[in-house]
């Protein structure tokens, strides 16, 4: 479970009684791709001629442009989701972020699902014993690709749900 019970007003959209704007809301996705991506070959080396999770990162940024719908986006997402069903360790991983990136087009804090489980998939990837040094490195590259107008807002959210995403933002 990624999401709080209690909802974050700064990351629900003005349309829904937040504050999050379009172009904030855009911002998160583009970064929650971006993380998504990042870990990509991780899901690819294992299953290579499944296209769902790339499919879901592509159409996270076709809404952005306003090429797909939202709910076209969040149905790639949900199919990425699917690609993982049989798999373990960082391939799963790697398409649940795939997914999550997907989903924030319905729901801006799915942003943090993505950049989790990107984590997640580093951290299973590496040597054994190597593991946290992995977590943290990807974490900080996800920070690193951070853009400024919603860096502070995604750093309080990352503290704020720190422990419903496994701790992984501990970096």
């Amino acid at each position: 479970m990624i999401l709080p019970r209690v909802r974050d007003p700064r990351l629900v959209t003005v349309r829904r009684g937040g504050t999050l704007t379009d172009a904030d809301h855009h911002l998160l996705a583009l970064w929650a791709a971006a993380c998504a991506e990042h870990v990509l070959p991780l899901f690819e080396a294992a299953r290579p001629e499944d296209p769902r999770p790339r499919q879901a990162i592509e159409h996270a940024r076709a809404w952005v442009r306003g090429e797909v719908p939202m709910m076209q986006a969040r149905a790639a997402g949900g199919h990425a989701m699917g690609a993982a069903r049989d798999l373990r360790g960082a391939p799963r991983h790697a398409a649940y972020a795939a997914g999550q990136a997907g989903a924030v087009a319905h729901v801006a804090e799915h942003d943090l699902g993505a950049a989790a489980y990107a984590i997640k998939a580093a951290r299973a990837a590496a040597p054994a014993g190597a593991e946290e040094v992995a977590g943290r490195r990807e974490c900080r590259w996800q920070r690193d690709q951070l853009p400024e107008a919603v860096r502070e807002l995604v750093l309080d959210d990352q503290r704020r749900r720190n422990a419903l995403c496994w701790s992984v933002f501990d970096c």
